[in-house]
């Protein structure tokens, strides 16, 4: 009997039990380095309660926790509308949804929020001596942690984390210089990430800065003439083309939105052509080529992330593209976020996709596509679209005639090229950093779980 491997078995003595659960002990042991403690010997729930409802007419300033960015000051309430009482969260303190702290949504108290109060529904709780409220903070955002938080939830339908189950868990614990070691070493990582991020955001807004720098458009331009329009406005009714307040309040300012002190404008639907017929006669009908819905196109880089392919004979009724065509996104909110993108690299050189897109195909040899992508990309080009949208609130779409009678400075041939070449340098630069900033804040989880869990 003594020869027998158990390896299989493992054996749960009647008094570890606080729940029957399968799910609490088919895991793996927990290694580490440092001592293996039960939580419980390490927090303390925190249930100080105030009652906002019996000052009626004081305002009381609440918490909110999600996943992103943990807690966070949420809003301002009267008491008069807030009907139980509320829990009291002091610096320091942790406050998690029971209902979603094994995706993430946990918080830790510190100088940056403001606010104190949060509802009843989360769990909060301080650490006693032997344990840094910020290292428990991590340790909560650790994967392998998640795998514990998640071993211990009940529910049947809505899992749910109570504070009595999660100080049933086991944490490695290192010594509070160690802790403190580990929480810098982490905290490194992540402010090298956020001066990225920093970093990132500051070219972002120097695309349009340099545009607009070198198209000589002076930055107070659009509202020194927004100032010019009176309070009383008169409509000659020949010349709508659609009522609307904000429509007709903004109309001039579409024509001026670009305005060059110095460079020649020209109206988009002079210079381009824009939904142009695509002729698919000379492709045999069963030649394959891309099939681009929306979702291949990427908002945040302006370009194609993923070219699926398609057979000919299954294009009816999708809006037709060719290589180097400009596509630009009609509807709301795609383009708002900045769905655009110049195709390249078509399956034989056609494809076809969304039905929401405009096609912008270019023969002038006066004009280079990727200038006019850029425009197109400005924010101060897409939100003024907005005020030209058409069509019911659930899908308002942007009107040909928009893009068509957009005016944009229009420079030579050789400053197009220069100003589209440097935009995308800053944008490989954007890229690049954005990168290095998920690649040190995956690494500043990974080297903290590699630091405790063996």
């Amino acid at each position: 009997m003594n020869n027998i491997d158990f390896s299989y078995l493992k054996f749960i003595g009647f008094s570890n039990l606080l729940l029957w659960d399968f799910k609490r002990f088919s895991s793996a042991n927990l290694k580490s380095r440092y001592n293996i403690v039960k939580l419980s010997s390490y927090i303390k729930e925190e249930n100080i309660k105030i009652k906002p409802f019996e000052n009626p007419e004081q305002q009381y300033e609440i918490l909110g926790v999600n996943n992103n960015i943990g807690l966070f000051d949420a809003y301002v309430e009267l008491g008069k509308n807030i009907n139980q009482p509320y829990k009291i969260v002091k610096n320091g303190f942790l406050a998690y949804n029971p209902y979603r702290v094994n995706v993430g949504s946990v918080g830790l108290k510190t100088d940056n929020q403001k606010y104190k109060y949060i509802s009843p529904a989360y769990v909060v709780f301080s650490c006693k001596d032997g344990l840094l409220p910020e290292f428990l903070y991590i340790l909560f955002k650790t994967n392998r942690f998640n795998e514990l938080i998640r071993e211990n939830t009940t529910g049947s339908v809505r899992q749910s984390l109570s504070f009595s189950s999660m100080g049933n868990i086991d944490i490695p614990l290192p010594s509070i210089k160690e802790q403190q070691r580990i929480i810098e070493k982490y905290n490194s990582r992540i402010k090298l990430a956020e001066k990225q991020e920093k970093e990132v955001f500051d070219l972002e807004n120097a695309i349009e800065n340099f545009l607009f720098l070198k198209l000589n458009i002076p930055k107070d331009f659009q509202k020194t003439e927004a100032e010019k329009f009176s309070k009383i406005k008169f409509i000659d009714i020949k010349s709508l083309s659609r009522w609307g307040v904000e429509f007709l309040l903004n109309q001039k300012k579409d024509s001026i939105l670009l305005k060059s002190q110095n460079i020649p404008m020209k109206k988009l639907g002079a210079i381009v052509d824009i939904d142009p017929k695509s002729d698919f006669s000379i492709l045999d009908k069963k030649l394959e080529m891309s099939f681009i819905p929306m979702h291949c196109v990427s908002d945040e880089y302006g370009e194609i992330i993923n070219l699926e392919e398609g057979i000919n004979e299954k294009s009816k009724g999708y809006t037709k593209f060719q290589d180097n065509d400009l596509i630009w996104a009609k509807i709301t909110p795609c383009m708002q976020n900045g769905k655009s993108a110049i195709l390249r690299g078509l399956k034989n050189g056609y494809g076809y996709g969304s039905t929401e897109f405009f096609v912008i195909r270019n023969s002038n040899p006066n004009v280079l596509l990727d200038y006019v992508y850029h425009i197109l990309r400005t924010k101060l080009v897409r939100q003024n679209a907005v005020k030209f949208f058409t069509g019911s609130s659930g899908q308002q779409r942007v009107p040909k005639s928009y893009l068509q009678n957009l005016e944009i400075p229009l420079p030579n041939i050789k400053k197009q090229k220069y100003i589209s070449d440097e935009i995308y340098k800053i944008k490989n630069n954007i890229k690049q950093l954005k990168k290095e900033a998920e690649q040190n804040k995956l690494l500043a989880q990974t080297e903290f779980e590699n630091e405790l869990f063996l």
